[in-house]
């Protein structure tokens, strides 16, 4: 097993830079997801690190063992990527087995690391039959039992889940979850999906125009995000931002909207005291505003009076889409709510979890 470092990592290709001076630490046994956008520079981070692509600057370190020169068949990785590529004449076992034989691995114990990789993924019954006979989430499975029996030092998996469908998705990145937890190997998974970034990394990586953004846990990613694109990439739906003003004194500290206006908690007001007769972004969660009727107790809250755009029912909760002044956004409500289109409705939003933000360098306050 091993740790990976990125040490000031750049790749250009001509004039576009694809990954800007990353500063990566990924530790031993850790499951780290790069997640952002289509073009943010994650699957050229690891194709970097597969040595797919040389690096333009900087050095890459698995271990303690520069690998920028290192061919990729010696860098002790294995890949996974969003295609099963698997060998549609070969049965399930010999798709497995086939990197083991190139490197004239000894039959007993091809057949043992087979078996075991079969096990682990709960394909043992498949291992007679080709591709074409499996359904795409078996052939994913046998896409990993190929990365598994290789027992590298680092799992790379470049948006594996990608190619299933959304029942699929869920059960196979639980299987990806179980298995990190089996083998205890270090996992570096890319996805532009935040929900699965969220429920499988240990840390995240969020990564936008080849720069990386912020490196936390899921959850402290969530509750502190360090701009204003971190807090709208992660979480679903995303994140409701409004153009505000801080207005008042610092005792009677608000924000003012075009729609409404919220009061500062105390615990912030010194924070915001330089930004007085300024403008902000100010950030809500939808799970953060609630159904007067049905808001928790125990929050510190403040009124605010819209009318429901538009009702979508989720069975465990409802997503509304409410208008208050010029301002649009979502709530993400008790599924008891009485609300209706068209209606007008007073919810409460939770003071105590309103995210700030520098209208200009968009970092958090």
């Amino acid at each position: 097993m091993a740790n990976v470092t990125y040490d000031h990592v750049t790749k250009k290709f001509g004039d576009v830079t694809a990954v800007n001076d990353l500063n990566l630490d990924i530790k031993d046994k850790e499951f780290l997801v790069l997640v952002g956008p289509s073009g943010c520079g994650k699957t050229t981070a690891l194709r970097l690190l597969a040595g797919l692509e040389d690096a333009t600057d900087g050095a890459i370190k698995i271990g303690d063992r520069v690998v920028n020169d290192v061919p990729p068949k010696d860098r002790d990785i294995a890949m996974v990527f969003q295609s099963y590529a698997l060998y549609p004449h070969m049965s399930v076992y010999d798709n497995i087995a086939f990197g083991l034989k190139l490197r004239k691995t000894p039959r007993p114990e091809i057949d043992r690391r087979v078996k075991q990789a079969a096990d682990i993924l709960g394909i043992g019954e498949l291992l007679d039959r080709k591709p074409k006979q499996l359904s795409g989430g078996q052939r994913q499975r046998v896409a990993l039992g190929r990365a598994i029996v290789r027992e590298p030092k680092v799992f790379l998996m470049d948006e594996p889940l990608s190619n299933l469908d959304a029942k699929l998705r869920v059960q196979t990145r639980a299987e990806i979850s179980k298995m990190h937890q089996r083998l205890q190997t270090t996992f570096i998974y890319v996805t532009h999906d935040q929900v699965e970034a969220m429920t499988m990394g240990s840390r995240i990586a969020v990564m936008r125009d080849g720069i990386l953004q912020q490196l936390d846990t899921p959850q402290h990613l969530y509750d502190f995000p360090a701009n204003t694109f971190v807090a709208g990439f992660i979480g679903s739906p995303a994140m409701n931002f409004f153009d505000a003003t801080v207005v008042g004194s610092r005792e009677e500290m608000k924000l003012e909207t075009t729609g409404f206006k919220l009061p500062v908690a105390k615990d912030r007001r010194d924070k915001l005291a330089a930004y007085l007769g300024k403008n902000v972004v100010l950030g809500v969660r939808p799970e953060d505003i609630h159904d007067r009727a049905l808001a928790p107790t125990g929050i510190t809250s403040a009124p605010v009076q819209a009318t429901v755009d538009v009702l979508e029912p989720m069975g465990s909760e409802i997503f509304l889409y409410l208008v208050s002044g010029k301002q649009n956004y979502i709530a993400r409500v008790d599924p008891r709510s009485q609300a209706r289109p068209g209606a007008s409705l007073e919810v409460m939003v939770n003071l105590d979890r309103v995210h700030l933000f520098d209208k200009q360098t968009e970092r958090a306050i």
